[in-house]
């Protein structure tokens, strides 16, 4: 009798030793991680993963070895992560949009896109989801279909800002000017301090060929920014269109000494200055 008690004992210990290890690992990860030791909650991380790899917890545990890889600059091994966390989970939403996210930053737009969809597939109201493949549309120069997002996004959130900045984009790049001068106009009045907002109704502007209107619009941003280099280097050019070539000049001098290199200015300096 005795020897089964030893030999259940030692069962028992052998089936025990892996979960408590996990759990080890797991607690040892967390505390590094508060501790912002990422090397270490990146080791912790793989040692509970090795311990138990059939755990149903594993899933999770990916998904956080992914974004501690991301945040050590490690983009490939954390796509890995997070792509072994889809696997074991593949209607999670949280880890599709992790992975989306970093294709995003790393610019692989048809892999972000492909996550993105399968988001909206699984939650057609997701916020994060709808903005960022609206953005994907705008660099693919997809604009109804970016436009069809941006409205989404608006259904869900009335205010968005960036929708409601997404569409003024989206009905200028398809010469819809009253349409984007409109809500800009009511984007201008909701958010008076924004100055690139009225840098982009000068944008518009520009492109509608009200000059005068433009530099309104620009003098009033630099009030709010007075820093802002880009605003001085728009402001030239609208002056070069006038023909008014001295006050070009004194603006591209402006933009140089709010932190633009000479170089890259040098041919607007020049023509500005015959």
């Amino acid at each position: 009798m005795k020897r089964i008690f030893c030999i259940l004992i030692a069962i028992w210990t052998i089936w025990i030793l892996p979960a408590q290890d996990y759990d080890g690992w797991i607690e040892k990860a967390m505390n590094a991680v508060e501790k912002d030791s990422l090397y270490e909650a990146e080791k912790y991380f793989k040692n509970a993963l090795n311990t138990d790899p059939a755990n149903m917890r594993n899933a999770m545990l990916l998904s956080n070895l992914g974004t501690i890889q991301r945040r050590m600059g490690k983009n490939k091994e954390a796509i890995e992560s997070y792509t072994l966390a889809i696997n074991k989970s593949p209607h999670s939403v949280t880890m599709l949009l992790n992975r989306a996210s970093l294709y995003l930053e790393m610019d692989h737009l048809d892999k972000a896109y492909s996550d993105y969809c399968n988001v909206i597939d699984l939650d057609r109201r997701n916020i994060e989801a709808l903005q960022f493949r609206a953005y994907i549309y705008m660099r693919r120069r997809q604009y109804p279909e970016a436009k069809a997002d941006y409205r989404s996004l608006l259904e869900e959130e009335p205010g968005n800002k960036t929708a409601r900045v997404g569409l003024v984009m989206v009905n200028q790049k398809e010469h819809r000017y009253r349409e984007a001068l409109d809500a800009l106009n009511l984007l201008v009045t909701d958010y008076p301090k924004d100055a690139s907002l009225l840098k982009a109704r000068a944008e518009i502007e520009v492109e509608m060929n009200t000059l005068d209107l433009a530099l309104l619009d620009l003098e009033n941003a630099a009030r709010i920014t007075p820093h802002d280099a880009d605003i001085y280097v728009m402001c030239g050019d609208i002056y070069m269109a006038q023909g008014k070539k001295r006050e070009a000049y004194v603006a591209y001098e402006k933009a140089v000494d709010l932190g633009i290199p000479r170089p890259q200015l040098q041919d607007k300096l020049k023509a500005s200055k015959k």
